[in-house]
């Protein structure tokens, strides 16, 4: 009797802003037929965002994605629903949705007011996200007001627009890396935060995954931004998908495939090149249905 080969567990890493979502209208339609094919093959998505912990937890509804981790802040928070809980280590019966919240960097009190010293002796020009109104939030995400206030509900980084010069610029990532923080640059601003980044997340997740289920995932990462890098090289399979921030990204993952289409169009065409012969076809729509775990 011939039987089909048992194929590993895997794991899918994304960027949402420019990746998943368009980086203008945060559409993500053209991705939906894939998402129910992954959920249909049991293929957990995991968001990897700069995005908050407040932004995720109506986002990952939205998306179909509810009993999936994720992590926010570029790296600075990981969010565990119940099925990536160690029963004896993270459960909290108190956690509110089912989630238990990890924060490997630093608190956002503590970046804010570094910034603040760094910002007077230094004497470079900044706007922090902390100290921006709502409207310019807005003006500068395309969010709406409801997005917008849960941008603002920071945990371990501090989005800001860079005013100065390049060589002030130099000073300043020094400055920060004086007192235990980094400068990393996403889609539409810089982020201040730990000694954190997505792919140092994106390896504790997998190995979480590893310890629970006994057997080490094949991954994917998807993403478009220079902030996105460390987890496209973090993984098995990368897709690095046109951006429209105008920086230059380059990865080292010799498992690359780069996307003509941007955001979700690219999103789809990175999983068609690598998974497109492997993971069936879903029967009908499937992005909003219901998830299997394994």
């Amino acid at each position: 009797m011939n039987h089909a080969p048992v194929l590993p567990p895997r794991l899918v890493f994304t960027d949402l802003d420019g990746s998943l979502l368009d980086h203008d209208s945060y559409d993500w339609s053209p991705a939906k037929p894939w998402l129910g094919r992954l959920a249909a093959a049991g293929v957990t998505v995991i968001p990897v965002t700069s995005k908050t912990r407040a932004e995720l937890l109506s986002l990952r509804l939205e998306l179909g994605l509810a009993r999936s981790p994720f992590i926010a802040e570029n790296g600075a928070v990981i969010g565990l629903p119940p099925a990536w809980q160690h029963a004896r280590l993270d459960r909290d019966p108190a956690a509110p949705h089912g989630l238990v919240i990890k924060t490997p960097g630093l608190d956002i009190g503590f970046i804010r007011t570094r910034l603040e010293v760094i910002r007077e002796r230094l004497g470079v020009r900044f706007q922090g996200m902390g100290g921006m109104s709502l409207d310019k939030i807005i003006a500068l995400t395309g969010l709406s007001e409801p997005a917008a206030r849960q941008a603002r509900v920071r945990e371990g980084s501090e989005p800001l627009i860079w005013q100065d010069d390049d060589a002030a610029l130099s000073r300043f990532r020094q400055a920060l890396a004086d007192d235990g923080l980094q400068l990393t640059r996403g889609g539409r601003f810089w982020h201040v935060m730990g000694e954190v980044h997505k792919g140092a997340s994106v390896d504790w997740l997998i190995e979480r995954f590893t310890s629970l289920r006994g057997s080490r995932p094949l991954t994917m990462g998807l993403g478009d931004g220079p902030n996105d890098v460390p987890m496209l090289d973090a993984v098995d399979r990368a897709v690095l998908i046109p951006g429209h921030h105008g920086q230059r990204v380059e990865v080292g993952n010799p498992m690359l495939y780069c996307a003509t289409g941007d955001g979700p169009r690219g999103w789809v065409e990175g999983l068609e090149h690598w998974w497109g012969d492997e993971i069936p076809e879903a029967v009908g729509d499937g992005a909003n249905g219901k998830e299997r775990e394994r």
